[in-house]
């Protein structure tokens, strides 16, 4: 309860702390994207977002949100559609097995799916997620209601991530992949005009010691920068087998796209598929240190269309 007061309390004399909230719940809808992003992103990352000359990473990817709009990025973005897009692109064995595919989740036969899976809403980031062990022992009623909360989010309104506002919502069930007990690792291949650059990898997410992170180069030497708050690995992370054909796949796949995040799992000699990212952190968390931020943002060249001092459409 004090908890819940003290937060109140902020909310009621904080303007920018009830301007982020406000955002997660709501997202402002009839602010121009443009406000929306400059106003949000001056509170999250404590300086002013240039979009005429955009230095960090940060920046440029607030840019790309509003100047770099291809209808084929919803694709890319619907963990349903991208499936046929990665098949034809890369082929379909890189994906992991579909179980089923529903527009409710009253319409999933729970029943019909093997012991161990994974539900998620196609068109979110996380929210109403099942990742199933064992289906003896999940309660159906609770992740059905997880699942439907996660069809009722918009997700594109809160960081204004455009691709997400039209993906036709849905629910799908994935063959669930092998792991070690803090879950899969994940390899995230992050991509500069077409070219794989570095990789951060996340292990231990399901782990009682939690989730750690570590950013290696594409030659896997570890590199030092990280995400604040979040701890680096206790020791470094084994080269993953495949790194090479990961980063082959990842350059195919960021052909003539400024910016793309390639994600992958490695599990029992294979490579997996998992999801692609224009936006990662919506371009809303700094690197520690922070120069790193205009390093990256360094490496990244904006469409040509874009010139200094240009009046932005």
């Amino acid at each position: 309860m004090k908890t819940l007061l003290k937060k109140l309390g902020r909310y009621l004399t904080d303007q920018k702390y009830r301007f982020l909230v406000n955002s997660y719940l709501y997202g402002y809808p009839n602010m121009h994207d443009d406000q929306y992003l400059q106003k949000k992103f001056r509170i999250t990352m404590g300086y002013e977002l240039d979009l005429d000359s955009p230095v960090t990473l940060n920046e440029k990817l607030q840019w790309l949100k509003l100047y770099d709009r291809k209808t084929a990025y919803t694709v890319m973005v619907d963990k349903y559609l991208v499936r046929q897009y990665i098949a034809q692109k890369i082929g379909e064995e890189y994906l992991i097995p579909l179980l089923g595919v529903w527009d409710s989740p009253d319409q999933i036969d729970f029943d019909s799916l093997p012991d161990q899976f994974v539900l998620k809403c196609n068109h979110n980031s996380g929210l109403g997620m099942c990742i199933c062990s064992d289906r003896s022992e999940i309660d159906i009623r609770k992740v059905r209601n997880g699942l439907a909360r996660g069809l009722r989010q918009d997700y594109w309104r809160t960081g204004r991530e455009w691709p997400y506002k039209n993906v036709p919502r849905k629910i799908i069930a994935e063959q669930f992949l092998k792991s070690d007990a803090g879950g899969l690792t994940d390899y995230k291949i992050h991509c500069f005009n077409g070219v794989p650059k570095f990789i951060l990898v996340c292990r231990d997410r399901f782990a009682q010691s939690g989730l750690t992170e570590d950013f290696y180069t594409v030659e896997w030497e570890r590199m030092q920068v990280k995400r604040p708050g979040i701890p680096n690995a206790a020791t470094p992370v084994p080269r993953p087998e495949g790194l090479e054909q990961m980063l082959r796949l990842a350059g195919k796949l960021s052909e003539n796209i400024p910016f793309i995040r390639i994600d992958f799992y490695f599990a029992a000699g294979k490579i997996y598929f998992s999801e692609l990212t224009f936006y990662p952190a919506s371009g809303f968390e700094p690197y520690d240190p922070p120069e790193w931020d205009k390093t990256f943002g360094a490496w990244l060249t904006l469409p040509i269309r874009y010139q200094k001092g240009e009046k932005r459409k």
